[in-house]
This record gives C-alpha cells, sequence and structure tokens, in this order.
C-alpha cells in the first residue's frame, strides 16, 4: 500500500496501480499550471484526484466559510477545471494520457448533503466539459464526480481515506 498525506487528510493506494503525488515541484511547471493532487494509473483508466479540505482543523472559521461560499456558487468549481485541464495537458505532453480519465475530487466538509455533491458534479461536467463537440475523436474526461469522506469511502472502497486527526 502506498499511503499519501495532503494536509490533514490521508489516502491509501495499492502500490500496483502505480500512485503518484502530482501536486509538487518535481514537474517543474508549478509556476505556470495547476496541478490535481495525485494521479493514479489503473489499467483500463487513470484517476486524477483532487482533494480541497477546508474542515482541516488549522483552518480559520473565516477560510472555512469562505470556501464553503465559493463552493456553493460554483467558484470551487473553475478552480478544479483548471487542475483538471493543466494535468491532462501535462500528462498528455509527457505522453501518458493514452486511456480515459475519471476526475475525482474530494470536498472534506461532513455537512454535504447528496443534493450538493451531485450539483457540484453536474456543474464541473459541463465546465470540463465531459461531452465535446462532435468533431473530437476523444472525450476529454470519461466522468467525474465530486465526494465527501463518507460517499468517497462509501463508492470507492479501494481508496479509502481519513481524517488524521480525528482517526485512532
Amino acid at each position: 500500500m502506498t499511503v499519501f498525506t495532503e494536509g490533514d487528510l490521508q489516502i491509501s493506494i495499492d502500490a500496483s496501480l502505480k500512485p503518484r503525488k502530482f501536486d509538487d515541484n518535481s514537474h517543474g511547471l508549478s509556476h505556470c499550471m495547476k496541478a490535481v493532487d495525485f494521479i493514479v494509473e489503473l489499467s483500463e483508466m487513470y484517476l486524477f484526484i483532487e482533494f480541497k479540505d477546508p474542515e482541516h482543523p488549522l483552518s480559520s472559521h473565516q477560510d472555512r466559510q469562505e470556501f464553503v461560499q465559493d463552493f456553493s456558487s460554483g467558484r470551487v468549481d473553475e478552480d478544479l477545471k483548471y487542475k483538471y485541464r493543466d494535468s491532462l495537458l501535462y500528462e498528455w505532453a509527457s505522453g501518458r494520457a493514452d486511456k480515459p480519465i475519471r476526475y475525482y475530487v474530494l470536498v472534506a466538509i461532513d455537512a454535504l448533503t447528496e443534493a450538493n455533491l451531485q450539483a457540484r458534479t453536474e456543474d464541473l461536467r459541463r465546465r470540463l466539459p465531459a461531452k465535446g463537440p462532435s468533431g473530437w475523436t476523444r472525450q476529454n474526461v470519461q466522468d467525474c464526480a465530486v465526494f465527501n469522506i463518507e460517499c468517497w469511502n462509501r463508492l470507492l472502497p479501494g481508496l479509502p481515506v481519513r481524517r488524521l486527526s480525528t482517526s485512532p
């Protein structure tokens, strides 16, 4: 198992899936490109994974409130769109975007409802866009989804996430 920590969140990924931390300085373009946090290569697809953690214990109350407002209004979706597009461009230019890609976003806010998550997923799907014009020979993204921790662990049990500050 490979374990990655992003702030107060930790994800465990089977090492055979070739997971890698992507949002760091190793790719050399952090000065001009946004990046998803992790890329996981499965045999049939890639997973681009982004974590957002406004409930991190070190976040201020004001930071949390601002994030929730930005999230609810869709402004966070704009940032998520560019993280995906820049990561896709980087991987394509590196010769690695040779399989379908699914983009999974974990927003660690316990109070998010299924309706909130679905609304953000649909908005993100439109912004990427998941379906391009008829002339495109490849999909931009196979699918995307926005999760909270509970939903993530229920729907993606092979990629468990836990909050470090509340875990034994």
